[in-house]
């Protein structure tokens, strides 16, 4: 089914009690997964990521409540689980009708995801990404529910800032919200990240993914950004994967407050998370140094051409790493 057929079971309580929520938009499966989540008194089970343990979830779903009250699983994963594990869970939830499954899974191969989601008591809804239009309408809904006073325009500025991410637009109401005005188009210029920082990080990326990246690095070097700040700068992202990837080998799951200090939205955790481990522990070690030697060239007296420097760099990291 589509956004538009959830919504519509949602108005007449009609959802299926176990449902998989997958496609092209994460802000609506994460959106829609807290909306049917919303049941009172539920013993709630959530396992996120490498979090997730088929035996932990299938005896969730399979105790009794002394209270009589309903079990509820939650599983997030961007990788698809085993059918014949979802088979199974959503097999419990057919035989008691006090169990509910929801499965957010954030991956980018969707195909057959939802072939074990068959039978009345068990549905699947595909998120498409809106239109702008659409994503505009959306940001203003949120922000009037946090009680931000934000019209159209100015939601489509914060779109257009955030490259039409729903999810980083939306993101940014919280902190607007402390101006305590109706935002203008200036105020978002003025509190919420630039273009160029944005473009910085999908820059970064693309490094570490040895992507072709040199159209992003004219844009960067025409904004005014220096040839030192783009080393310095990727240079602390590589370490902040770092930090990801040995959090992952202790704990077993991205905990962003132990790397960062802070938690971002899920989705640039999830992005950290996946970037750290394609890395070995060699190639973190040479790309940092690699970074660091060259940051020095830059700042002694007598360095040849900035830009061909950074760019040699660059080159030889992509090989590294």
């Amino acid at each position: 089914m589509y956004k538009q057929d959830l919504d519509r079971l949602l108005q007449n309580n009609s959802v299926p009690r176990a449902m998989v929520l997958f496609g092209e938009n994460h802000f609506f499966i994460d959106r829609y997964a807290h909306r049917l989540s919303q049941i009172e008194g539920a013993s709630v089970l959530n396992l996120y990521h490498d979090e997730y343990d088929f035996n932990s979830a299938k005896a969730h779903l399979s105790q009794g409540s002394l209270f009589g009250d309903q079990n509820l699983l939650i599983v997030k994963h961007e990788k698809k689980l085993p059918k014949a594990e979802l088979d199974t869970l959503v097999e419990l939830v057919g035989k008691n009708d006090d169990n509910y499954f929801i499965y957010c899974y954030v991956g980018e191969d969707i195909k057959s995801v939802d072939t074990a989601f068959k039978g009345s008591h068990a549905g699947s809804v595909r998120f498409y990404n809106p239109s702008a239009g659409e994503a505009g309408v959306i940001v203003v809904q949120e922000a009037r529910q946090s009680g931000l006073q934000l019209d159209q325009r100015a939601a489509m500025h914060l779109l257009e800032v955030h490259n039409n991410d729903l999810s980083l637009a939306c993101n940014e109401l919280s902190k607007l919200s402390i101006l305590n005005k109706q935002i203008t188009i200036h105020d978002i210029d003025e509190n919420v990240y630039g273009l160029s920082e944005l473009k910085l990080d999908s820059f970064h990326i693309k490094i570490i993914e040895k992507k072709e990246f040199l159209h992003d690095l004219k844009f960067l070097l025409e904004t005014g950004l220096d040839e030192v700040f783009i080393i310095t700068s990727l240079c602390k992202m590589l370490t902040e994967l770092y930090l990801f990837n040995t959090v992952i080998k202790v704990n077993g799951f991205a905990d962003p407050i132990a790397v960062l200090g802070y938690k971002p939205p899920p989705k640039i955790v999830e992005e950290r998370a996946k970037l750290s481990i394609k890395i070995s522990p060699e190639g973190y070690k040479r790309g940092i140094n690699l970074l660091l030697d060259t940051e020095l060239k830059m700042k002694s007296t007598g360095s040849p051409d900035q830009e061909s420097l950074l760019l040699s760099a660059l080159l030889k990291l992509q090989s590294i790493l």
